[in-house]
């Protein structure tokens, strides 16, 4: 079985590393800064979508979020691992699936570079396949990442898995016609979770193995 992870908020607790680097280059930029309590609600669309929400509104254009980029990116670069932790029993979760023989990719909206830093530094040998945002590839909630994983396996997966913490992440599994599991311990409240009618939510890692054909 091929069993797709989302990155930030499902896999990793990403959400201080990229709050700090969003203050830096907002700071060095001459914007306002936010509590790092405020950033779970502006992420999960990509880099520039978090930037864009964390400017003034008066200040969203194309222009901006590209300057404040330019500073957030060498930042995050070097300080993507400060703070970011696996979430409790992730580890062991991924232990026991590598073990069962499945195939884990991982797909972010996180560029490219960035992700495979992070997982690689966090999970090294574990993910078949580690997909970020990428030029010329749309991000989720577009499926192309999802579709890139399963065809990137011979033979292609037919029976994928898509674990997330966020709207987007449901979206994108629905897009690519993909069972999807949310998980609570992400960046998105669980109460929100259930009344976007999502089936099936886990509270833990393990949760999914009784999910799992072996």
């Amino acid at each position: 079985m091929t069993i797709i992870f989302d990155l930030d908020g499902t896999l990793l607790n990403t959400i201080d590393d990229l709050g700090y680097a969003c203050n830096y280059a907002l700071e060095h930029t001459g914007y306002p800064t936010h509590p790092i309590a405020e950033y779970p609600r502006m992420v999960g669309n990509g880099i520039n979508n978090l930037i864009r929400r964390a400017l003034p509104e008066a200040e969203r254009t194309e222009e901006n979020i590209l300057r404040v980029r330019a500073h957030f990116v060498p930042y995050y670069d070097v300080h993507n691992c400060d703070y970011t932790r696996p979430y409790e029993g992730m580890p062991e979760l991924l232990q026991t699936l590598k073990a069962q023989g499945h195939r884990l990719a991982v797909a972010s909206n996180k560029y490219q570079a960035a992700t495979e830093k992070i997982v690689n530094h966090f999970f090294p040998g574990v993910f078949d396949v580690i997909l970020g945002e990428r030029e010329g590839v749309e991000r989720k909630p577009n499926p192309q990442i999802v579709f890139d994983i399963l065809s990137s396996f011979t033979p292609s997966s037919i029976h994928p898995l898509y674990l997330g913490d966020s709207l987007v992440d449901r979206d994108t599994a629905r897009n690519a016609n993909v069972p999807f599991v949310a998980c609570s311990w992400g960046f998105v409240p669980k109460q929100q979770l259930i009344a976007e009618q999502i089936i099936t939510i886990i509270d833990t890692p393990a949760d999914i193995l009784p999910l799992i054909e072996a």
